[in-house]
């Protein structure tokens, strides 16, 4: 089994679950600067040209980074990030599925249409004119996730989970763009520096973030 990695903010979303589990495995890094995503070489084991990808032994390929972790976890179940019985798992997948619909995706379209639109211009149907609404709604999901991490330690309490890596992930790298979180957002701003002092933070980083530009 090996992970299919690249830049951004999604595999790097893996590698930090990845660390925060102590799980190693082999690597194989593409270049989505450059497009190598976009060729039939990556297109034949992803269709959606997306990263990362986790190919296993007998060459399936299984993508989407939350189904990633998810099959990891089920290999690899403590320490857990989703949770340990019905009840945590529910709670970590419902705190996951707020922050992805109210905020990331949001977020990370905002980017794609707007500082990365020369990026991705030519790559996907991009939208340049809803760039506004999009932060927007993105600046509204932190909002939201402000209000749920007030009293508590992470998104599930004092539970780290997958929903906290996703959005810390998506916020790093949108501000690095210049995405701007609300300075009134105490909670979260709280939050996003317990994070950063994770070991996993700076570890999962690119090693070419700082030549990019982008913490991704």
């Amino acid at each position: 089994m090996k992970l299919i990695n690249s830049f951004g903010p999604n595999p790097r979303m893996v590698r930090m679950f990845m660390l925060e589990k102590n799980i190693t495995l082999p690597v194989v890094n593409i270049d989505i600067l450059a497009g190598e995503n976009r060729q039939s070489a990556y297109t034949q084991k992803n269709p959606t040209s997306q990263t990362p990808s986790l190919e296993l032994d007998d060459g399936r390929v299984i993508a989407e980074t939350v189904v990633i972790c998810e099959y990891l976890e089920e290999l690899h179940p403590t320490p857990a990030l989703i949770g340990t019985t019905s009840v945590e798992r529910a709670e970590a997948r419902m705190a996951l599925r707020r922050m992805e619909l109210n905020a990331c995706e949001y977020m990370y379209n905002g980017f794609r249409f707007g500082p990365g639109l020369e990026l991705f211009k030519d790559r996907v149907r991009c939208l340049p004119d809803a760039v506004e609404g999009l932060n927007a709604k993105g600046a509204d999901g932190l909002k939201l996730a402000d209000s749920l991490l007030k009293g508590q330690t992470f998104l599930c309490g004092n539970r780290l989970t997958i929903g906290d890596l996703v959005l810390y992930c998506c916020i790093d790298f949108c501000a690095s763009a210049g995405f701007k979180v609300a300075p009134d957002l105490t909670h979260l701003h709280a939050w996003l520096e317990r994070i950063n002092s994770r070991p996993s933070a700076s570890a999962s980083l690119s090693p070419n973030w700082s030549e990019v530009g982008l913490r991704g």
